[in-house]
């Protein structure tokens, strides 16, 4: 039941995205992710990973992203309990509007789309399979352990990447290496907003 619906819900999202988009539905889509720090533009790929790019966009459209954070950052240095080291930072919506995130999405893994976790990807964040929501995260250096078979989360699934930053990746790295406790951003780097610039 579970598994019907959310094919059901990734070929909603299908859908969506190509209202979304209209014409240009497999064509990249840039959005700039503005920050104290900086902005951040990151051209998304419709035509490789359609349902997770539509989620994104969703987000982006009704807002939920302004007022939102960088909130974990993750370097060699503060994963000491995980074999496999990875280096990202981690993004969520308004901490205010986590209660009218929308359900989870299938996951599109990298073995399908043909994308892949290298330096400035950007990808949805989650725990087990099909349980992305809102919260993504940007790749410093290339991660190929988030990727389909890759050993970061023990289920070997990995992550789905859905673009890749074309400007601003100074901005990125100043977010990794800002002020945190452990892995969590302390304060959280906010974002302004993120709007689609083509």
């Amino acid at each position: 039941m579970l598994q019907r619906a959310l094919l059901l819900g990734a070929l909603a999202l299908v859908l969506t995205g190509v209202s979304l988009l209209g014409e240009d539905a497999k064509k990249a889509v840039t959005v700039v992710i503005a920050t104290p720090l900086g902005d951040i533009e990151v051209a998304l790929d419709p035509a490789h990973a359609p349902a997770t790019v539509a989620n994104f966009l969703r987000y982006v459209k009704g807002k939920y992203y302004d007022g939102g954070r960088f909130h974990r950052t993750v370097t060699p240095g503060n994963q000491p309990n995980n074999k496999v080291k990875i280096e990202v930072v981690q993004a969520g919506i308004n901490p205010a509007r986590e209660k009218e995130e929308f359900p989870p999405i299938a996951l599109e893994r990298t073995s399908a789309t043909g994308l892949r976790h290298v330096d400035g990807a950007i990808s949805m964040a989650r725990a087990e399979p099909d349980t992305a929501t809102s919260d993504f995260f940007i790749c410093v250096g290339d991660q190929p352990e988030l990727d389909f078979g890759g050993k970061r989360n023990p289920d070997g699934q990995g992550f789905a990447a859905f673009g890749r930053v074309v400007k601003g990746m100074d901005v990125v790295r100043k977010i990794q290496l800002s002020p945190a406790e452990g892995q969590g951003l302390t304060p959280p780097v906010t974002i302004l907003s993120i709007k689609i610039k083509s």
